[in-house]
């Protein structure tokens, strides 16, 4: 297991090398490729190191015991070897983890798009809340977190919002939060106290280079408007917003978060790449149904993965059970905890199709 290793740690040295170049330190957008590509394999090379490290260490314990020559010596160093055995079966175990079949987006930012669902204006509040929690847990992470699409309803809650996260690993990370998040609470109008039920469904978008899908031109169509909303003055006195129609599929992104139309219809494009990619993932995992069995949910966007229970203060996932009593933290953006069980269960399940 461990010398499947080689390769990655042998193309993490040759990156290293090359980040060192003069002449691709000059070439921004070529450097920043190969450090995105460098960065993903750190992993790989560092459990290398563990392992010869460990492996030094029994080496020396061994020669040290067929010697001989001090008792007292001799039994420390079977105590080093037994301990470097140890160390070295937990490191062939992480390496068959690291090893498993990847998301070729795991790496990647991500575009999080916000919606209420069902509820009316309970949803619309909660969808803005929900919003926030992914700001906040951005925030926490050291990423960068940015508002692509934020339009308002009339009583504070969230129409629509999209936001880019740029952070190595965004999209490992919070790819399991696609789906109907559905909370129960009781509403600031509800006068009687009585819990209602209402949702919200998120959708994870990695963000992927222009040249992994291809758009023809022919295929879009190109609208410019004034914007509104919380860009500020400046933002609302021009026609800088952008609208894009996809037109084989009829999907349609907006952006008006730049001041500058160029810069708004290159976020927008971006979007759009994104939204594309994802189609031809849906597709690809509703005609597979072996794949469907290698992960945490069905991957389908309808899929009710959530609740959040106020009266309770509980958080439940309902693809692992998972129930977590800490509803305000979690509002807070504390959510790793939820995340590292989703990704545990993710290995586990990868484990059981290896």
């Amino acid at each position: 297991m461990i010398e499947k290793l080689l390769p990655f740690v042998e193309k993490f040295n040759d990156l290293s090398e090359k980040l060192c170049d003069a002449t691709i330190i000059a070439d921004m957008e070529q450097y920043k490729k190969i450090a995105k590509e460098h960065s993903t394999l750190q992993e790989y090379a560092e459990l290398y190191k563990k392992y010869t490290d460990a492996e030094e260490k029994r080496k020396t314990a061994e020669s040290i015991i067929a010697e001989n020559v001090d008792a007292e010596l001799t039994e420390l160093a079977k105590a080093e070897a037994v301990e470097a055995e140890s160390e070295i079966q937990k490191i062939e175990e992480e390496a068959r983890i690291l090893l498993l079949p990847r998301d070729k987006n795991d790496n990647n930012n991500v575009y999080i798009e916000v919606r209420p669902a069902a509820g009316g204006d309970e949803a619309s509040l909660f969808a803005a809340e929900l919003f926030k929690m992914y700001q906040k847990y951005a925030e926490k992470q050291g990423w960068r977190a940015e508002i692509i699409e934020y339009s308002d309803t009339e009583v504070g809650g969230l129409k629509e919002g999209v936001m880019r996260i740029e952070g190595a690993g965004a999209y490992r990370r919070l790819k399991w939060e696609s789906g109907v998040h559905r909370v129960q609470r009781v509403p600031e109008t509800e006068s009687q106290g009585r819990v209602h039920t209402s949702t919200v469904t998120v959708a994870v978008l990695p963000e992927v280079e222009e040249t992994d899908v291809e758009i023809n031109d022919k295929d879009l169509r190109i609208d410019t408007y004034r914007s509104g909303g919380h860009g500020g003055q400046g933002v609302n006195t021009t026609d800088s917003a952008i609208r894009i129609t996809h037109l084989p599929t009829g999907l349609v992104v907006t952006c008006q978060d730049e001041r500058s139309q160029i810069k708004n219809k290159e976020r927008a494009m971006n979007i759009l790449r994104a939204k594309l990619e994802d189609m031809a993932q849906q597709k690809a995992i509703s005609e597979n149904a072996e794949q469907r069995k290698s992960q945490v949910g069905t991957g389908d966007r309808s899929e009710r993965i959530r609740t959040y229970n106020f009266p309770q203060g509980r958080v439940t996932d309902h693809r692992i059970g998972l129930s977590l009593h800490s509803i305000n933290n979690f509002m807070q953006g504390d959510i790793d905890e939820m995340l590292d069980a989703l990704h545990q269960e993710e290995i586990k399940l990868k484990l059981e199709n290896a």
